[in-house]
């Protein structure tokens, strides 16, 4: 797989059914190696490991409904009290750009959900923002904030 803009981590992956499978450290259990999913491992290394988030509020691969269809929300961060999402992060194949469309997709997702900050990442690539509902407005990050940051 391709070298990422994020760090390298302990990679746990074997074959299975004649295919490489990845261990997602989330979900407990081993799932496809996409390129896409080589992205969503690493990142969520990253907030764990570097960032300081709690991977018991982190979950991979969340179902929601958005304008009655079944959706995959990559990864959400939760509240600590109360369960509502705090975060969502969109990731993409290293070979697909990030674009409009891919800032659509998650601003349809968090039509939904609410969250205060989104990310959208293809592993080379990270732009985070925070939504400010009130005044109706988004701000971009420099960086992606450490989770005592998220305020």
């Amino acid at each position: 797989m391709i070298s990422l803009n994020l760090p390298p981590f302990t990679i746990k992956t074997t074959r299975r059914e004649g295919r490489t499978v990845i261990f997602d450290f989330l979900r407990r259990r081993y799932v496809a190696l996409t390129p896409e999913e080589w992205v969503r491992q690493h990142f969520t290394h990253f907030l764990v490991e570097y960032k300081g988030y709690p991977s018991a509020l982190l979950a991979n691969e969340v179902s929601i409904t958005v304008g009655g269809a079944d959706r995959r929300c990559d990864s959400i961060l939760y509240h600590r009290q109360g369960g509502r999402p705090r975060l969502i992060i969109e990731y993409k194949a290293p070979s697909v750009g990030i674009t409009q469309n891919v800032f659509n997709q998650i601003a349809s997702y968090n039509s939904i959900l609410r969250a205060d900050y989104l990310i959208v990442s293809n592993g080379l690539v990270h732009y985070c923002c925070k939504m400010n509902y009130a005044e109706a407005q988004v701000e971009y990050l420099r960086d992606i904030p450490h989770y005592e940051e998220l305020g």
